[in-house]
């Protein structure tokens, strides 16, 4: 999570930096887009986890030597037995869904590091090397 926080130089005095309530509304807001960011990051590794699942699935598919065999599917908490046909929709579907999935989180996570960037801009013009809006080490 980036750190938000303004500090002083030593070598300032307190008489210059100033905080309106506009300013702390913008480091909240922030702080609130950077929380989301990296939750929407953790979505998405587990979404492309998953597809990656799916379509190993649908490789290990394609080893099965007995097209009538009856093929396991999860739906929800159970096994539901599916034919070689209906497992492949089905697993199709999967990965369709995923992708689309996928796609949204990505599209969300660049309109937040947008603003997040516009909020870093307006912060840093106003406060400079005060104020750390960066990403900590982990």
């Amino acid at each position: 999570m980036a750190a938000v926080a303004v500090s002083k130089d030593p070598l300032e005095s307190d008489s210059d930096i100033h905080i309106t309530l506009e300013d702390q509304q913008k480091i909240n807001r922030f702080a609130r887009q950077n929380a989301k960011w990296e939750e929407l990051r953790d979505d998405l590794k587990h979404k492309k986890g998953d597809l990656q699942n799916l379509e190993d699935a649908s490789d290990d598919l394609l080893l099965v030597e007995d097209e009538s065999a009856s093929i396991p599917f999860v739906v929800g908490e159970v096994f539901v037995h599916f034919n070689m046909e209906e497992a492949k929709e089905k697993l199709e579907e999967a990965k369709s869904k995923v992708k689309k999935d996928i796609e949204s989180i990505e599209t969300e996570c660049t309109n937040v590091k947008s603003i997040m960037s516009d909020l870093k801009t307006q912060l840093y013009a106003k406060f400079g090397s005060s104020i750390n809006l960066e990403a900590e080490e982990e």
